[in-house]
């Protein structure tokens, strides 16, 4: 088996990994294992569009998305 060494990692990354491999049972260096490889294996046609990416609560929970496409805008704006 390989290894690999990843260096400069954000502390808050490093715990946010540690928190999830504790909730699914297993070590920080498993879960890193399983992220990687379900990233990697996945097929292209399964990786989230921007909007789905954006969207996910674990990114960016305080966000809110208006997803509006720009012509219903165009329209509410300007009446045509």
């Amino acid at each position: 088996m390989s290894q690999l060494l990843v260096r400069k990692i954000n502390p808050q990354l490093v715990r946010k990994l540690k928190l999830r491999a504790s909730a699914h049972g297993v070590s920080a260096e498993e879960e890193h294992r399983r992220i990687l490889a379900e990233a990697l294996n996945r097929p292209e046609t399964q990786k989230p569009s921007l909007i789905e990416f954006l969207g996910q609560a674990e990114l960016a929970p305080e966000v809110e998305l208006d997803l509006t496409r720009s012509s219903e805008i165009e329209e509410r704006d300007t009446g045509f």
